[in-house]
């Protein structure tokens, strides 16, 4: 599996069923979601993360955040009414045309389409809030722990990041499918069985990865590990656990110590 081929079905996702590729409902297959009931989703979720971050102590400034694969700009929009500015970043060009459909910010928001291997066009410590919201499970490994990696570079000192991941499959049968069928075999069932426009493949990520790749994307940038402070689980299923992780960014000189050691992990 390659970022190319990544974006390669995620970019017939986008154009074929944008919003229900983002929200995958049964009941809104075939453009069946309403514009604003789906960007309602994305402001339920953005005010309840916030809400957690400002419990936990961690609230970011309001100046800039980073919507790492962005989608339709379900989140983006959500982050514009509480931040100065949004920088949405996403691999499918078709879903960054339906984004700026639906961008509500007033030019608070910039889009931009981003299909290489890192960040490179967001300057050293230039956000303060980097939300990525069940994306990451999609990417090659490998390039799922380069963009981690970036994001502790991009994250300002006294940053925030929200990190929805699954952390396991569930021992059920979905669960167990996945996590032991080859993909060859996952990928056809999705296309020939439940129709998907393109498949979605999936990877888990625990938070001690997480950590490691986060202080090792510091360390080269000369600066601080940020620190996991919480790992809340949350949108069930029968496939996989799903964990959002809430880190900050030290601003102080700390080293980031104990960087798996928040709130049940």
């Amino acid at each position: 599996m390659s970022l190319e081929e990544v974006r390669r079905d995620w970019t017939r996702l986008g154009a074929d069923e944008p919003l229900w590729a983002v929200c995958v409902d049964p009941g809104k297959r075939g453009g069946r979601w309403d514009a604003e009931e789906f960007l309602a989703t994305g402001e339920d979720e953005v005010a309840a993360a916030l809400g957690r971050l400002e419990e936990l102590g961690a609230a970011p400034s309001p100046g800039r955040a980073l919507d790492f694969g962005c989608g339709a700009g379900r989140l983006s929009n959500a982050l514009a009414r509480r931040f100065a500015s949004v920088v949405g970043v996403d691999i499918s060009a078709p879903m960054l045309e339906r984004a700026r459909e639906l961008d509500r910010s007033g030019g608070r928001i910039e889009y931009v389409l981003n299909t290489g291997p890192d960040l490179r066009a967001l300057p050293d410590a230039s956000v303060d809030l980097v939300y990525t919201d069940l994306v990451l499970q999609h990417l090659p490994p490998d390039a799922a722990a380069a963009y981690l990696r970036e994001f502790a570079r991009v994250a300002r000192p006294g940053a925030a990041l929200v990190l929805g991941v699954p952390d396991r499959e569930r021992p059920t049968f979905k669960g167990l499918v996945f996590r032991y069928a080859p993909w060859p075999l996952i990928r056809l069932a999705q296309r020939v069985v439940l129709r998907y426009p393109a498949p979605m493949r999936m990877h888990t990520w625990t938070a001690e990865r997480i950590a490691a790749e986060l202080e090792a994307g510091a360390r080269a940038a000369g600066r601080p590990a940020p620190r996991i402070i919480a790992s809340d689980e949350y949108w069930g299923g029968d496939h996989w656990r799903h964990l959002k992780h809430f880190v900050t960014v030290p601003s102080d000189g700390t080293d980031g110590a104990d960087a798996t050691g928040g709130e049940d992990v």
